[in-house]
């Protein structure tokens, strides 16, 4: 340390520069993690408002363009399909990549492939910027994306914090399609469009400004971590490449195809029949489609407050106690709807019921990947499982419509989806029983 002589002839240190690639404080302390829980669940709101738009615009377009419902259906579907199958990979990237250039990269591509659709003219248009670019960009913003923050930033509460992320999704589609089919309605598809566009830009800034890569680089560690507590290093490697090993390695193991199943249900059972057919069932027994719609709305109220509970139980409980409540319920329920009487109170207790129980499932499941696979594995595997989900939903959406078709009602679809929740209950009592058997028999 250098130093200058003072007036009294007495040696003084010389100021140093602050150095620059010391980590940035920020404020809050510790308790910073939250604002980066505020900021991704930002994010997840406006791509599952994105994703839940295409519903919005199916009949815009129709009276716009003439273009069939397949058309715009497909458009959708693939958009759906790579938002699932998109998760893996992005959970490597962030790895490799960074999570913030990834959401960053991820919010530029939805912003601006819904706002060039905007100048669509043909069916291939909506396609490729609805379809293939925004299932992309969507893709990186979803529950994996949940998932890998939760496990950088919280070392307590993990299950809460997931719960809450998770919920944004149901969030995401309250706020976005009652004001989205509000602008269609009065100025047709393009201003729809654009105010999704809008939305996703206005958060590019505010991740740039609020979302450090990890707590080391404000100089914080994990909330309820101990201090000193190192983080973990980046990893460098290919994102695809660790993405397929990740795979790999999940494979050989049973708890893997036990979460892929019981999600591959949990997409069967919400979002590919529920959510997908309920309105026609509904209307099958007289009921205004507006009505049926509004029962889709009050789950998503009641899937808040049910996946966000559900997060502060797995915290508490045993997960596998817990998936064998949500998916035995669950089935349960599914198997009597068709035999109640579609009265206003029946199906609003159906709602609220199913509401709670609606995604509960994915704090418990994120937990048991992390004690199957390690935190470090936990995000690219789960990645896969999430996947099963909207392969299931997939399944679902398409097998009920068939059922629909052939047989004149609903009834076997619902009973079937029944009997595969209850199969869901059971093997989640099945997850993990190896690895605690394996320290006995040693």
């Amino acid at each position: 340390m250098s130093s200058t002589v003072s007036p009294r002839g007495l040696a003084s240190p010389t100021p140093i520069a602050p150095d620059p690639a010391s980590p940035r404080p920020r404020p809050f302390g510790q308790n910073y993690a939250f604002v980066v829980v505020g900021v991704i669940f930002l994010c997840l709101l406006a791509a599952a408002g994105l994703r839940a738009s295409p519903g919005v615009l199916i009949l815009p377009l129709e009276q716009a363009f003439g273009w069939s419902r397949s058309t715009t259906s497909f458009a959708a579907g693939l958009g759906i399909f790579l938002y699932g199958l998109v998760g893996p990979f992005a959970a490597a990237l962030m790895q490799s990549f960074g999570i913030r250039r990834t959401l960053l990269c991820a919010l530029a591509l939805m912003a601006g492939s819904t706002a060039l659709s905007a100048l669509m003219s043909e069916p291939w248009h909506l396609i490729a910027t609805w379809g293939v670019l925004s299932g992309l960009g969507s893709g990186c913003v979803a529950i994996v994306l949940g998932a890998t923050v939760v496990n950088r930033w919280f070392a307590v509460r993990r299950g809460l914090f997931m719960g809450l992320l998770t919920a944004s999704t149901a969030t995401g589609t309250l706020v976005f399609l009652p004001g989205l089919a509000a602008i269609a309605q009065a100025g047709g598809w393009q201003p729809v469009v654009l105010t999704v566009a809008c939305a996703i830009a206005a958060l590019i800034p505010l991740v740039a400004w609020l979302l450090p890569e990890r707590p080391s680089d404000i100089g914080l560690t994990p909330y309820g971590a101990a201090p000193g507590t190192a983080s973990e290093p980046p990893r460098r490697a290919n994102p695809f490449r660790a993405a397929i090993d990740g795979l790999v390695r999940a494979s050989r193991k049973g708890d893997f195809w036990l979460l892929f199943g019981t999600f591959f249900i949990c997409g069967l059972t919400t979002n590919g029949l529920v959510g997908t057919h309920l309105i026609s069932f509904c209307a099958d027994q007289g009921i205004p489609e507006v009505r049926a719609a509004g029962l889709l709305a009050l789950m998503g109220v009641f899937d808040l407050i049910g996946t966000t509970g559900s997060g502060w139980l797995t915290d508490r409980y045993d997960p596998r106690k817990l998936l064998f409540v949500y998916y035995g319920l669950r089935g349960l329920s599914l198997m009597a709807l068709p035999f109640t009487d579609f009265s206003f109170y029946s199906l609003s207790i159906f709602a609220v019921f199913y509401g709670l129980d609606w995604i509960a499932t994915v704090p418990p499941t994120v937990r048991l990947a992390n004690e199957a696979f390690g935190e470090r594995d936990a995000p690219i595997v789960f990645g896969w499982i999430a996947a099963g989900h909207q392969l299931g939903a997939a399944t679902a959406a398409f097998g009920a419509g068939l059922v629909r078709a052939s047989e004149g009602r609903y009834l076997e679809a619902f009973l079937v989806a029944g009997l595969t929740a209850v199969m869901a209950a059971l093997m989640s009592l099945m997850i993990g029983r190896m690895r605690q058997a394996s320290p006995a028999v040693a």
